[in-house]
């Protein structure tokens, strides 16, 4: 006992000299004031100082519900009094001037990626096909263990309903249709060679879940051999009546662009051998291998007044199919819209350890050769942040299709750049309209570099997922446990959006 005791006093002392040892570099005192440009502060929740991944607001009648996953650690719950594992937070915005938060259902145990419950997703059942029409119902992963579906018509009270999956190793950013209650769940099965793949769900009644198929990239499913392509991120959907999804595989390396024929991905062959794999692929994007793809967000119907007088040689194939056998008719207005993908590369390591990841534009006006559009990033000496602490680089964009900001306005967040907006109305030609850098807080964690005595720690916003919601409000939750923002656009900025007529 004696010699156990005196090992584990060597130990702490040990510990506290690294400590000590540690070089801890305080922020500059600008970094306790926002940055802003053409974007405004409406309001604020600390989010119990969790660290935040992804937002989801959802109206549910008069009210608006934000729903924010967490990543793993835990905290103090000021609603029970009790330390929570990170799990989901529910803040009431109906007044973004005034956030309420008003509940929190725990997660799984675990630090950062290891724990929490970092995905969320929600439908109201008077959408889903089969569910009942009285109740709002939440679907979020639970760490990286499983998914879970939960009954969240009084927010304030939430209830579980079902263990949708679970004996995982990994979980990620999940898609859900509410229109037809189809849902793509990224997940980790012990049998497929990649941490994250996607299983396929009917939730239109979300009590009573219908599996439909396992689907991922060939040499991912189980059998094969070789070098196994890299992990899916996550899905994006346009639904039935786009009948299409974009998957965007690997965060900040070797990424990949998938175009999938949705008709033929839920009801195609579903045993998951190469050629049923393939059978619903329209085109594939192999991106280099310093960049990756969080996020594959469909950009469609543009119209490009630069090209309004532009015509087309005797047969040409035209967009849509078909050939133009005319001698150089101009192009007519559905010929001259265009089709993108914005792509957004997740940056991974501190203080630019790693290539720049960024905005990316892919032309898939022809969608079954894309090509690539255009690239754009926030200028590191505006602001010296490879220098600041934490990430530098791209990470997440809203994935809300309101009118007010779709084909016009992009949010991207750039972590400790914060979240900066572009005008996409020229997908080839980016331009940022507005930023917002939220000020760091006494909650705000540090990012550390190295190990031991050559470790250099600095408190840093890590600006991490982006929503926004029909009333064009603008929510950004932050990595390093600042909490959530609630933002909008002023000046020349929001003249780029389509507010209707009359909003401020």
């Amino acid at each position: 006992m004696i010699k156990r005791l005196f090992i584990a006093a060597l130990m702490a002392a040990g510990a506290a000299s690294l400590v000590a040892a540690q070089t801890r570099i305080p922020p500059p005192a600008s970094a306790r004031q926002a940055d802003a440009r053409d974007m405004a502060l409406l309001g604020y929740s600390d989010l119990q100082a969790r660290s935040a991944y992804q937002p989801t607001i959802h109206r549910q009648g008069a009210r608006y519900i934000a729903y924010i996953g967490h990543h793993g650690g835990e905290a103090m719950n000021s609603l029970t009094g009790q330390v929570e594992k990170n799990g989901t937070s529910i803040v009431d915005v109906t007044d973004p001037r005034a956030p309420r938060y008003i509940a929190h259902i725990p997660g799984e145990q675990g630090a950062g990626e290891q724990g929490g419950a970092q995905m969320t997703r929600v439908c109201s059942g008077a959408d889903l096909p089969r569910a009942d029409r009285s109740k709002t119902y939440l679907l979020r992963s639970y760490g990286n263990s499983g998914h879970e579906i939960w009954d969240v018509t009084t927010p304030e009270k939430p209830t579980k309903i079902v263990t949708l999956i679970e004996g995982l190793r990994n979980t990620h950013k999940n898609e859900w249709e509410c229109e037809t209650g189809i849902a793509y769940i990224v997940s980790g099965p012990k049998d497929w060679r990649v941490r994250r793949m996607t299983k396929i769900y009917d939730l239109s009644n979300p009590a009573q879940p219908v599996f439909i198929r396992d689907f991922g990239l060939h040499g991912q499913q189980p059998g094969t051999t070789g070098t196994a392509p890299t992990e899916l991120h996550g899905p994006v959907s346009i639904g039935a009546k786009g009948n299409r999804v974009y998957f965007g595989y690997g965060t900040a390396r070797a990424g990949i662009v998938q175009i999938v024929d949705r008709e033929k991905l839920l009801n195609g062959p579903k045993e998951p051998t190469e050629a049923n794999l393939l059978y619903p692929q329209i085109a594939r994007v192999d991106l280099p291998p310093d960049a990756g793809a969080h996020t594959a967000y469909p950009v469609l119907g543009m119209t490009l007044p630069e090209f309004a007088k532009q015509k087309l040689p005797p047969n040409a194939p035209v967009p849509g199919g078909g050939h133009n056998h005319g001698d150089e008719v101009p192009l007519t207005t559905t010929q001259s819209h265009r089709d993108f993908i914005a792509v957004i590369s997740e940056s991974l390591e501190e203080e630019c350890l790693e290539p720049r990841q960024m905005v990316r534009m892919i032309d898939i006006t022809f969608e079954d050769k894309p090509i690539g559009a255009s690239t754009w990033t926030v200028p590191e000496a505006s602001g010296n942040f490879c220098e600041r602490g934490g990430r530098f680089g791209a990470h997440s964009m809203q994935e809300h299709f309101t009118p007010i900001y779709y084909g016009r306005v992009a949010f991207v967040t750039f972590f400790n750049a914060g979240l900066r907006a572009l005008d996409i109305r020229d997908p080839y030609n980016l331009k940022e309209i507005g930023h917002y850098i939220p000020a760091i807080t006494d909650k705000t964690d540090v990012r550390c570099v190295g190990q031991g005595a050559q470790q250099v720690c600095k408190t840093a916003i890590q600006s991490n997922n982006v929503e926004v919601d029909d009333r064009g409000n603008i929510f950004v939750v932050d990595r390093a446990n600042t909490g959530m923002h609630i933002l909008e656009l002023t000046g020349a900025a929001r003249r780029a959006a389509n507010f209707p007529s009359g909003s401020n």
